[in-house]
């Protein structure tokens, strides 16, 4: 099958398939003291049928529009045909990726919402999946002002906003009367504003587990500020003698005069949907469409082809030309729900029936892996399908793909420092603490894929060691890493675990050996590691394929996909642990 040679963000080179990253021959520079550097990383996606050729109308595009974990998706559209699309980070820095299209197929990246230290604070000591959720994206025609609001669950919800979307956005503004989860703005056309949120049950007294609300404030542009009284909008769900769970993620639009309030429900599992009602006024009542959800795939066979899971969440826009489109997030998984891809951010047309009821997707129809506008032409560098993407680190700043966790971590990496090569001082941290790392990651968007980097580093005690890291959460990671024990020296393939460190496989090489490639291969739910020496003629397996489900949502929980991390690090997780049960460090320095 012919690969698609497409870029999924700035700052990447297209280069052919089968070229190696190693740029041993064209960059030549002595190891760092207690540093890693990385000369170039190369990720090749490879689906099976995603290949562009096979799209043969010209505003044909695949879903997902973001393959690879871009999840809670949130849309909006000034009314002159820019449209503009975020996503959660949780934990990652920095934080909510911004993307901006003119025609809702082709999409760039806009930079990142929250890209300050001081609009994202307690990140350290959350886990992976804390931090920033569901970020929801809106514009105000009466300020001419875009808004981002999201929960942050180590400070409370808040705000930022600004007149330039693709400049700086403000600090966070809090919201202190908005408790719970999921923020979103509704601005009518009467120049009035309200914030519509999950919360917990009425008076705190869930009558069954997952027994949430849906609450309304309003809220003053000009001030900042909430007014009035909270109100409950939606109790329990569509149909609560059902007890429904988790109705969240709400958002509130207009159409032909009457308000809708859309929601998720049932939870961010396979159980997963989209649910609609409609009223006469933003404080409500509001009614249940008899033909809910808009949106599911839970009524469908667990055996059908190319499966669709948990698709919900869905946010929706109208174009200029009338038209209405929503995003969502779904999963495609492997088997038994099981893949490192995490949510990813999928797109729909929405049609509305004779009674004025908008639907995502007819009841029991799979999520189509195919759409098309009419009208639109796509252009090559889509985000979507399969491509090639080849990082040289020769800018200033990292690429929009790639990011850090919990801070900038600037203490670690510098691109400056040696030019052509990312510089990765070896951090005084495990991957398994809650702290800022030293690493950087970018996501893994294929089953099928392959990554390579150029790695120069001498390690220079037992414990030092950097490499490639397969990052799902603290204590659900494989390493495949340079490291010495005595004086012999290893490229060692580690499994991290809450029960420690566990060495898989290594492989013996020379003292003097400091270039060297490693590699990663996905197979579905199976993981290969390799390394060569003499620049990417001859690789080496390190063991055998290992288990890709144990970094899975499915088996470790979370929000997050499953990412790629160049790491480096002073101190070796062990197979130990204290008197609590937490992980123990073997600190050689």
């Amino acid at each position: 099958m012919k690969l698609s040679l497409t870029t999924f963000s700035l700052g990447a080179v297209l280069i052919p398939l089968l070229a190696s990253c190693s740029n041993s021959t064209a960059k030549t520079i002595e190891p760092e003291k207690s540093a890693a550097l990385f000369s170039c990383f190369e990720y090749t996606g490879n689906d099976k049928g995603y290949d562009l050729s096979e799209l043969t109308d010209p505003g044909e595009y695949f879903n997902p529009i973001f393959p690879g974990w871009f999840s809670d998706p949130s849309i909006c559209t000034n009314g002159e045909g820019d449209y503009f699309l975020c996503t959660s980070t949780f934990t990652y820095y920095p934080g909510v990726p911004l993307f901006h299209s003119r025609d809702l197929i082709n999409w760039q990246p806009a930079g990142y919402i929250l890209d300050r230290p001081s609009q994202l604070v307690n990140m350290e000591k959350q886990h992976v999946s804390g931090g920033i959720f569901a970020p929801a994206i809106s514009y105000n025609p009466a300020n001419k002002t875009y808004y981002m609001i999201t929960t942050n669950v180590g400070a409370g919800n808040f705000f930022v906003k600004t007149q330039n979307p693709f400049g700086e956005w403000s600090d966070p503004i809090m919201l202190p009367e908005v408790q719970g989860i999921d923020p979103s703005f509704f601005f009518d056309e009467d120049g009035k504003a309200y914030i519509i949120n999950n919360d917990d049950a009425p008076d705190g007294k869930p009558e069954y587990p997952g027994h949430r609300t849906v609450r309304i404030i309003q809220f003053d542009p000009e001030t900042d500020k909430c007014i009035g009284e909270r109100k409950i909008i939606v109790n329990k769900g569509v149909k609560p003698e059902e007890k429904p769970i988790w109705c969240e993620g709400p958002h509130i639009f207009k159409n032909n005069g009457k308000y809708y309030l859309m929601t998720a429900e049932g939870g961010t599992s396979t159980w997963h949907s989209e649910v609609i009602y409609r009223g006469d006024n933003p404080f409500g009542p509001f009614v249940p469409w008899q033909g809910n959800p808009i949106l599911t795939q839970r009524h469908l066979p667990e055996n059908r082809e190319n499966p669709v899971t948990c698709a919900g969440h869905a946010d929706i826009i109208q174009t200029p030309e009338g038209e209405w489109w929503g995003v969502f997030l779904a999963c495609r998984p492997v088997d038994n729900n099981r893949e490192n891809l995490g949510r990813e951010t999928f797109l729909l047309q929405v049609n509305w029936t004779e009674d004025g009821w908008p639907v995502i997707l007819p009841s029991n129809e799979k999520v189509p892996l195919k759409g098309k506008r009419a009208g639109v032409t796509r252009k090559e560098n889509v985000t979507f399908g399969n491509f090639v993407q080849k990082d040289e680190f020769n800018d200033t700043v990292l690429p929009h793909h790639w990011f850090t966790l919990r801070g900038p971590a600037k203490e670690y990496y510098s691109l400056s420092q040696h030019p052509g090569y990312l510089t990765l001082k070896c951090g005084d941290v495990k991957s398994t603490e809650k702290r800022v790392l030293p690493m950087v990651a970018r996501r893994i968007q294929h089953h099928d894929f392959t990554a390579t980097t150029n790695m120069i580093f001498h390690p220079e005690n037992d414990a030092q060691c950097a490499g490639l890291l397969v990052f799902k959460d603290e204590t659900h990671q494989y390493f495949l890493t340079r490291c010495k024990k005595g004086e012999e020296h290893f490229i060692e393939l580690r499994k991290i675990s809450d029960s420690g460190c566990e060495t898989l496989a290594n492989s013996s090489i020379k003292s003097d050996t400091d270039n060297v490639d490693l590699q990663v291969k996905g197979k579905g739910l199976k993981f290969e590691f390799s390394y060569s020496t003499d620049g990417g003629t001859n690789w080496q397996p390190i063991g055998d394929s290992v288990d890709g489900s144990f970094t899975s949502t499915a088996l470790a929980g979370g929000f997050t996909g499953t990412v790629l991390g160049l790491y480096a690090s002073n101190v070796e997780v062990t197979d130990q642990k204290d008197e609590r049960g937490e992980l123990a460090i073997a600190d050689n320095n």
